[in-house]
């Protein structure tokens, strides 16, 4: 399995695990150049824009999958996080970056709300 094939099975994993939540599915990939944002999502009981980046590994992978999210994959999540609200009239609503990390043998989902 390539990391392609990881991260869209990662991403399938924790978009259920979210709709469970209560969180409802905006967008899926979108693209702003290069910058992707995997998931957004409306929070109904908070009226917030979530932008989730979705780390996806192995069980026997060393290290966290948050920890993937450096500073600079912040500040593009961030860009095109902003020209995403502004494209969809957003603009005005509060906004949060979640880190949903999916281990896949378990599928486990663990969601670090506020992560940057």
């Amino acid at each position: 399995m390539n990391t392609t094939d990881v991260g869209r099975i990662g991403e399938r994993i924790a978009e259920k695990a979210l709709r469970k939540e209560g969180m409802k599915v905006l967008d899926r990939n979108y693209r702003f150049g290069h910058w992707e944002i995997d998931l957004i999502l409306w929070e109904r009981k908070t009226g917030t824009i979530v932008f989730a980046e979705v780390k996806a590994r192995s069980e026997s992978t060393i290290g966290l999958p948050r920890e993937a999210v450096t500073y600079t994959k912040q500040k593009h999540l961030r860009r095109a996080a902003e020209a995403y609200c502004l494209q969809n009239g957003y603009a005005e609503y509060p906004v949060r970056f979640d880190v949903v990390e999916v281990w896949l043998e378990s599928k486990h989902v663990e969601r670090i709300e506020n992560a940057f």
